[in-house]
């Protein structure tokens, strides 16, 4: 079976974060740093201002929290947003990086009170290590077992009273005991063109690049309703901006820089249309298998599966059946391509 880990994110398009964007001094700015200053996800962002206005009055520390969809749509810097409003501390791990129960334990005591602890990929998460965060969350106390065999005995560590807060882009994942001991559950959606193009106008203006509406609404227009994927696409841009261009970005930059690095109108890139091709051209539109899919365009079959299928299908480009995969009478319309029989007017 194929790790998570060996997926291939190296596309452009993709809203996994890139090990350069990490470390990027750029992406930390381009972070928004309040509620106020975040842009969409508008019913997550008013619950969570009332959440912690709350919290606030009664002096207490915030519930735990769970933040799940896709990549790329700011569960990260919502975490960082969340302990900053708190006026608290923020620690930072993922659900992979804990091996050993002991990891945890010694990460969880280490925590002052009221202190946020965010584990991003939650879902990943060993069982062992999962279940040391169940009395953590609920009562605030750690069991650790001491020695092996006859001699071994149970240690209660008490904990200060903490924030969890867990990050997945699989909920389906969380086990059920771990998923009813968060106390907010909150759902991040893709965004519009419309708040894309704020986000892309925001980040310009910290970037210091001159953009248009235009440019950055063509800009947003083909980010996959994904901020991460729009911010990346200004940074490339701005390159043919300031080569090509006057430096500014307008329409026809934007449109010119993209349509280079093969990402269309839709924000499909060229793997994706490989995809859609294959199915239509090779298959007669389907159904195919994914296996047979992916050995036919030199792909990993899970790549297709985790990164083009969710947004082929949320176009309605590409539908699954019991029998494989499908593609519909918009993909061949975007591509260009006359269904079998079809007559042209």
């Amino acid at each position: 079976m194929i790790e998570e880990s060996e997926f291939d994110f190296e596309r452009f398009v993709s809203p996994k974060e890139t090990e350069q964007e990490t470390t990027d001094d750029f992406e930390v700015t381009l972070r928004p740093l309040s509620l106020n200053e975040y842009i969409g996800q508008d019913k997550v962002k008013e619950n969570m201002k009332i959440y912690i206005d709350a919290a606030k009055r009664r002096g207490d520390s915030l519930d735990h929290v769970l933040l799940y969809g896709p990549p790329g749509l700011g569960k990260t810097t919502l975490a960082n947003i969340i302990a900053r409003e708190m006026g608290v501390n923020i620690r930072t791990t993922s659900g992979p990086a804990i091996e050993k129960p002991g990891d945890l334990a010694a990460l969880l005591a280490s925590l002052e009170k009221g202190d946020v602890l965010f584990i991003d990929e939650i879902h990943r998460l060993s069982r062992q290590v999962e279940e040391i965060l169940y009395p953590a969350m609920e009562d605030c106390v750690v069991d650790i077992i001491m020695g092996k065999g006859p001699a071994a005995r149970s240690i209660r560590v008490d904990l200060n009273r903490f924030t969890l807060i867990g990050a997945t882009t699989r909920s389906g994942q969380l086990s059920a005991p771990l998923r009813d001991r968060f106390g907010m559950l909150m759902h991040m959606e893709l965004y519009t063109t419309e708040q894309l193009t704020d986000i892309v106008k925001r980040s310009a203006t910290i970037l210091g690049v001159g953009c248009d509406d235009d440019g950055a609404e063509e800009i947003a227009g083909r980010a996959r309703g994904t901020p991460r994927i729009a911010n990346r696409y200004l940074k490339r841009v701005r390159d043919f901006a300031e080569v090509i261009g006057d430096g500014r970005i307008t329409r026809d930059i934007a449109g010119l820089a993209l349509n280079r690095m093969e990402v269309d109108s839709l924000g499909l890139d060229s793997l994706d249309r490989r995809l859609l091709e294959m199915i239509i051209k090779g298959y007669n539109g389907g159904p195919v298998g994914l296996a047979t899919l992916a050995a036919a365009i030199g792909e990993e079959a899970v790549t297709l599966e985790d990164v083009c299928e969710p947004y082929l299908m949320q176009l309605g480009f590409l539908a699954k059946t019991p029998r494989g995969r499908v593609a519909t009478q918009l993909a061949y319309d975007h591509l260009g391509i006359l269904r079998q029989g079809q007559v042209h007017f």
